[in-house]
């Protein structure tokens, strides 16, 4: 089974936006690992919704965590202990998107195991969203350069928002990744936007 694991450079760039657009590029199956904050519209169910073809399925997370915080202080708040050997990849025989909670580096629980650590056990493909804003040029290649320092297959980058192609060339020319697509910034994230953009990424 392919497995692809949608991460970002930071939080709110834009992760769940561009997961739901390889899910329906792809048709795809999708899974959230760890949910934390927001149990009243989960991020599989905002994918869900966005999704229109009838082939994908979503798969129950592994943890659902009330506090909308790092994983690690949330699971501590309600006495839940979160075990890297309990992620177990969803039984599919079809495509899988992953999608990550917050960064790379984000603690998932009080050991010290990362989000990153997470990706080295399950071994998927990495797909790694930037978003330009001052910083992000730093933001991303120091990304980049700690998934390859953990030995991650790296599939590319999605830039995601307003572009900006001086910041978009030298974090290409830098890092030698390639560049998978351009989500733009959009107003209204709906059906109609997910579907346009999934062409992009129909031959992934």
């Amino acid at each position: 089974m392919r497995t692809f694991f949608v991460t970002g450079i930071g939080t709110d760039v834009g992760k769940t936006i561009c997961a739901a657009i390889l899910v329906e590029a792809l048709k795809a199956d999708y899974w959230k690992p760890i949910q934390a904050g927001e149990l009243e519209n989960t991020d599989s169910e905002k994918v869900k919704n966005l999704i229109s073809n009838s082939i994908s399925k979503f798969h129950q997370e592994q943890y659902l965590l009330k506090s909308a915080m790092s994983p690690h202080a949330a699971s501590q708040r309600e006495g839940i202990e979160i075990n890297l050997d309990d992620f177990k990849i969803p039984e599919t025989k079809n495509l899988l998107v992953i999608e990550g909670a917050g960064g790379l580096m984000v603690p998932i629980n009080s050991t010290g195991d990362l989000m990153i650590d997470l990706m080295v056990d399950l071994d998927p493909e990495i797909i790694l969203v930037s978003q330009n804003y001052l910083g992000s040029i730093n933001h991303t290649l120091l990304s980049i350069e700690a998934l390859r320092h953990r030995g991650l297959k790296i599939k590319g980058i999605i830039f995601n928002g307003i572009a900006n192609p001086e910041t978009e060339e030298i974090i290409l020319k830098n890092s030698g990744i390639k560049c998978l697509g351009k989500i733009p910034q959009t107003e209204k994230v709906d059906c109609d936007f997910i579907l346009e953009q999934a062409k992009l990424f129909e031959k992934l």
